[in-house]
């Protein structure tokens, strides 16, 4: 029961997060979006140090002001980073604006590298981004519920149906969380932007950061 309980304000917890998101995305005022900017609602372990978080989130704030200045309110593009590594997602009106985004985030300190998966199509549909929103709060409770995996390694963002996942984690870890998001309605594929580590490292960073690890998952027959 008490299991039980814990998995719900977890799943409550989601969903508000997920309609903060809604909340903020859905508005005109803002085009460039902050990635990943609801998920404090969870007090969650990190297997990113305490530096490389705060300089993920300075990433993401200088980008997105950069962004402003040098392309406006022309394109709609979110900027996710994790350890150092920047995702854009979003979409732009033709292939020099999605170099451009490209060109000024990677001048971005700190930036180590950056996946540009911005589309050269007009913005989507509310019932679409409305839609993006819903996948990446199921994906989020989907991870949770997997008791080998911890949800919380990993950085979830949909665009278009396609889930992005980012974060540091084991071959293992990686294709079983692959395999749990291609299992949430609506999703079309998904992207691995994930920095792989070994089982020894992982052992090694569990201790030092003070949490259990997740159940095995069953062996097979």
């Amino acid at each position: 029961m008490k299991t039980q309980r814990i998995t719900s304000i977890k799943r409550l917890l989601l969903v508000a997060g997920a309609a903060t998101v809604l909340g903020g995305s859905l508005t005109a005022c803002f085009p460039l979006v902050l990635g990943g900017a609801a998920a404090g609602a969870l007090v969650a372990i990190d297997r990113r140090t305490s530096g490389a978080q705060l300089e993920d989130e300075g990433i993401e704030l200088r980008a997105m002001s950069r962004l402003r200045d040098a392309i406006g309110s022309r394109a709609r593009v979110n900027v996710t980073s994790y350890n150092r590594q920047v995702l854009l997602t979003g979409e732009v009106l033709n292939e020099q604006d999605k170099q451009l985004v490209e060109q000024v985030v990677a001048k971005v300190e700190n930036v180590t590298g950056v996946v540009n998966e911005l589309a050269i199509i007009n913005s989507p549909t509310l019932v679409q981004r409305s839609s993006d929103v819903l996948i990446t709060g199921q994906v989020k409770a989907l991870l949770i519920d997997s008791r080998d995996l911890f949800a919380n390694a990993f950085k979830v963002t949909t665009e278009r149906g396609t889930v992005y996942l980012m974060g540091r984690v084991t071959q293992r870890e990686a294709d079983r969380a692959t395999e749990v998001a291609r299992s949430a309605r609506g999703v079309q594929r998904v992207v691995r932007i994930l920095e792989i580590i070994s089982e020894e490292e992982l052992r090694r960073l569990l201790p030092s950061r003070g949490a259990p690890a997740p159940a095995a998952p069953p062996a097979a027959s």
